[in-house]
């Protein structure tokens, strides 16, 4: 969890694919043809995704031990050209997102490593390359080049942030001592985004906004653009990061709670992430302090956006955090917070008087048919 307000950022750092612009098509038709060019065969996307990382050359160290970097960046250049028609797009809420922070006083730099070139093509296209006081491409690791930035432009850690769609960027964010943001929008999937640490994790740019201080919307004229920003919300109607488990023993049984809080539906234990925790700490603290259990095995299911739930007794924005999670005895004792509880066979919790958020939850775990819900 953050330990500053994100409103204190100064200096932003962007990256770019995935983050700002969505370029998966073209480069996931380029990477797939330096694999034909090297006699393999070409990916799908859902392994793409699972296997693509940053910075890029563990990636190729990976799929194409002992090739040069050189020689490969070369043919991606090469066969990246041959895509110029695919259209590479802004992210949705990404033109309005930058010219909210420029309308706030923000100093924006865009870091990737993305070919500069490409980067040039594709902002200009988009509509942005002038919202950058700085750019930063072709960079090939982040962990080792954003501490240079930082400390070469002497700027102030506590008012600097770096906002991107991948661990690498959060990583490069730790190296250098600031502030990170993990947006949902791009090529590392949600459970491996969420296990990075960011202080901040958004399904999008669009929630991330909701954490700026109120601003006037900018005019066109004075972001550039042709679209205005769209006003922010107060302080109240910001989503509250919480964390929440699907507890099983094990054995193909799961444990739900019953809450008032919840209309005395059905649910699972969790609680907000409070300030300097990680996810995980809360985690393991929320379930403790409601159900007396300790838990290991802690695995990340999914992220679930819940804007003002009917069953929640009070109107609620949440970014819901969902794991799933091995309770190390089945002995449980309920806080004040939930009336009842009940270890429940997997298959049979879908008859029960359940919240929404967590029969999303546990149709995702059945469909995953994940360790530890099968019955033994």
């Amino acid at each position: 969890m953050a330990h500053h307000s994100i409103s204190q950022a100064i200096h932003w750092f962007f990256d770019w694919s995935g983050t700002l612009a969505d370029d998966r098509g073209p480069v996931i038709a380029t990477t797939n043809k330096i694999l034909e060019h090297h006699g393999l065969a070409p990916m799908t996307d859902e392994e793409f995704q699972l296997r693509f990382r940053l910075p890029y050359g563990d990636f190729y160290d990976e799929v194409l031990p002992g090739h040069d970097l050189a020689e490969l960046e070369a043919l991606y250049l090469h066969y990246f050209n041959q895509h110029r028609d695919a259209e590479v797009l802004a992210i949705p809420e990404a033109v309005e997102f930058l010219a909210r922070c420029r309308a706030a006083g923000a100093r924006l730099y865009v870091f990737s490593s993305v070919p500069p070139a490409h980067w040039l093509e594709q902002a200009r296209a988009i509509g942005v390359d002038h919202l950058f006081d700085d750019c930063f491409t072709g960079v090939r690791d982040k962990v080792d080049r954003l501490p240079q930035v930082v400390r070469a432009m002497g700027l102030d850690p506590r008012e600097t942030l770096m906002v991107g769609d991948m661990v690498h960027d959060i990583a490069a964010g730790r190296a250098a001592g600031v502030r990170s943001a993990g947006v949902l929008t791009g090529y590392d999937p949600p459970d491996r985004l969420a296990r990075a640490g960011a202080d901040w994790l958004v399904p999008d740019l669009s929630r991330l906004g909701m954490l700026l201080p109120s601003t006037s919307p900018p005019s066109a004229v004075e972001a550039g653009i042709q679209t205005a920003a769209k006003p922010v919300s107060t302080r109240a109607d910001r989503p509250v990061s919480t964390v929440g488990a699907l507890i099983h023993d094990g054995r193909g049984r799961v444990l739900l709670v019953r809450t008032a809080k919840w209309s005395h539906k059905w649910g699972i234990p969790g609680g907000k992430i409070e300030r300097g925790e990680t996810s995980d700490q809360a985690l393991r603290r929320e379930i403790l302090e409601e159900t007396g259990l300790a838990i290991d095995q802690v695995e990340f299911v999914c992220v679930q956006d819940c804007v003002d739930p009917p069953e929640f007794h009070r109107p609620a924005h949440f970014l819901l955090l969902n794991y799933l999670a091995r309770a190390l005895t089945t002995m449980v004792v309920l806080n004040d917070e939930a009336q009842d509880w009940r270890w429940v066979a997997l298959d049979d919790t879908l008859n029960m008087d359940l919240n929404e958020p967590t029969r999303v939850l546990i149709e995702e775990v059945r469909r995953r048919r994940l360790p530890g819900t099968r019955c033994a």
